[in-house]
């Protein structure tokens, strides 16, 4: 299973049998361009712009937006419902995170998590391999709260996402931290991208990898 970063929250994970997207974006929204890609499968966390742009997705893709399990193309979907603030959804409403399985790997989107996670919620996603989470604050939980998520769920391996970088719109993203924050909370520091994750069964790390991609 090969994942690739295509900017903020969105990633391709290509499978075997299938490619899925996860949270693509609209450009006018985040001031990034939205790379050409083609997907089996989308799924979508909420319908802020920054997440929701299904329609940037080429391919007449299955588009996944809410809770429930879902099966298609050997890839096998679980939404969880959770909020996009520490307000039970009050301030920015709900957030759908996903434990998506790929050629036996599971991988957990957390969308724009705005809170630590429950027992319940823990319970459903037991058994993490790659997990994708926002770290930069201010729309979704900061350092501090994503790196005790980290240690709430025990993935192999964590992937950072949704932090500011000098390519995104300054008006709507100026609160939003930086990368740094997260990998200096996490005591890692300096580490260098990597353009592409190759991710397989029998080769996952032996102690929790924290991989920054490109």
């Amino acid at each position: 299973m090969e994942i690739t970063y295509l900017g903020h929250s969105s990633f391709k994970l290509r499978g075997r049998s299938a490619v899925v997207v996860t949270d693509p974006y609209n450009p006018e929204k985040t001031g990034m361009k939205f790379p050409k890609v083609a997907a089996d499968i989308v799924t979508i966390s909420h319908g802020h712009a920054d997440h929701s742009w299904g329609e940037g997705v080429e391919g007449d893709p299955l588009i996944i937006s809410g809770p429930g399990e879902y099966e298609s193309k050997g890839i096998k979907i679980f939404g969880l419902s959770t909020y996009h603030d520490q307000s039970k959804g009050s301030e920015r409403g709900l957030n759908t995170i996903y434990r998506i399985e790929i050629d036996g790997i599971y991988i957990v989107h957390l969308g724009d998590l705005g809170h630590k996670l429950d027992d319940k919620t823990l319970d459903a996603l037991d058994g993490v391999n790659v997990l994708l989470i926002p770290v930069g604050g201010y729309y979704t939980i900061s350092a501090d709260i994503a790196s005790e998520v980290v240690s709430q769920v025990e993935p192999d391996i964590v992937i950072p996402m949704h932090y500011r970088t000098e390519s995104h719109k300054a008006e709507s993203f100026a609160k939003v931290a930086t990368l740094d924050v997260f990998l200096k909370q996490m005591g890692k520091e300096n580490l260098a991208p990597v353009p592409k994750l190759l991710v397989t069964k029998d080769k996952l790390p032996s102690e929790m990898t924290v991989v920054v991609m490109e």
